[in-house]
């Protein structure tokens, strides 16, 4: 894929086009795809946790919550593949590459791995807690040509536990990330 530098005005309009064909004016995904519509490809990165309770820094990483990253970022990619909206691309070539950035500080690297994916949308989420009682789930949708921040969406959850994680990702998925086409949560 072209970068942005080196991508004609055409090419640019046809990007924006086919983007805006298939992202509501919300710019949240929608489930009224039209059959022949060009499913674009997304590269979903692991989740990061932002740790402002300040127990990571007194403690260390705790390998519960380590555990429990891979399993929102294993978890995202089969909802949004069940959902059949995006294509979900394998992000093990690059995934190594990832882990030593911080995704959300880096200027736009996610975009770049997204490129060498051949990805056209980059996904990375981030868990902040706050304390084991309050925690809430992110996720940003960039678009991997440009840099350009497409949307981003945030859930509360209360507890620190496997079951209040993989719910809150549910939610915000389902009411956020990919509602039904008639815009009713599920």
């Amino acid at each position: 894929m072209p970068s942005c530098a080196r991508m004609s005005h055409a090419d640019y309009i046809h990007m924006v086009r086919r983007l805006a064909a298939v992202l509501c004016t919300a710019c949240v995904l929608t489930a009224s795809w039209p059959a022949q519509a060009h499913v674009l490809r997304a590269a979903i990165f692991d989740f990061e946790l932002i740790d402002t309770s300040l127990e990571g820094a007194t403690n260390g990483p705790r390998v519960d919550e380590t555990a429990r990253l891979a399993r929102l970022g294993d978890q995202l990619r089969a909802l949004v593949t069940s959902s059949g909206k995006l294509e979900v691309v394998d992000i093990a070539p690059v995934r190594d590459e990832a882990r030593r950035a911080n995704l959300q500080a880096c200027g736009g690297c996610d975009a770049d791995l997204a490129q060498k994916l051949g990805a056209e949308l980059a996904i990375t989420g981030t868990v902040q807690k706050v304390s084991n009682l309050i925690l809430n789930i992110n996720l940003y949708v960039r678009v991997a040509a440009t840099r350009a921040p497409l949307v981003a969406m945030s859930v509360d959850i209360r507890g620190n536990t496997d079951e209040s994680w993989s719910r809150g990702l549910e939610y915000l998925v389902r009411t956020r990330f990919l509602p039904p086409a008639n815009g009713a949560a599920q």
